[in-house]
Order: C-alpha cells, then structure tokens, then sequence
C-alpha cells in the first residue's frame, strides 16, 4: 500500500480545530475510501471491508450533497482540492 498518494491538503492546526466540520469529514472519508479500493487490488474477495468501502462512499455522498446544497462555492473548492469528480443527482 502506497501511503504517499493519500492527501494532505489540511494542515495539523486545521484538523485539530476543526473536526467536526463538513470538509473534514469527506476529506477523511476520502483517505478512508482511497486506503480501501487501494487494499482491494490486493484482495479482490475481501467482501467484508467491499461492504465498509460502499458504506462509506454513501456517508460522502450524502455529506457532499449537504454541502452542495449549504454552501456551493465551499463544495466547488472540496471537489477540485480532492480530485473527485460530481455525483450524479437523480431527475425525480
């Protein structure tokens, strides 16, 4: 497992202040989902932490979709710091 690809755009004093805040939850959600689908290369049949990598994907959707909604420019500035792209939002 290749540690250097995972992110460190927020600085130490940041992560302490501010842990409960949106941006800090899908920045560790996404070294979470980077660990996982780096750690299933490996085992293609580990269907337990499968099942944990989709579950977590749904939290940082969600939390995505929240930000989006609060503060548009704020999540603009996550996706192109993060290097994800856009969910698809579903026309009902």
């Amino acid at each position: 497992m290749v540690k250097s690809s995972f992110i460190s755009v927020i600085s130490q004093e940041e992560k302490e202040e501010n842990k409960g805040s949106v941006e800090f939850q899908i920045f560790s959600f996404t070294n979470k989902i980077r660990r996982l689908t780096s750690h299933l290369e490996l085992h293609r049949k580990d269907y337990l932490s499968q099942r944990g990598l989709r579950k977590i994907l749904g939290k940082r959707q969600r939390l995505l979709a929240y930000l989006s909604k609060k503060n548009r420019v704020r999540y603009k500035e996550l996706i192109s710091q993060l290097d994800i792209r856009e969910p698809k939002t579903r026309l009902n």
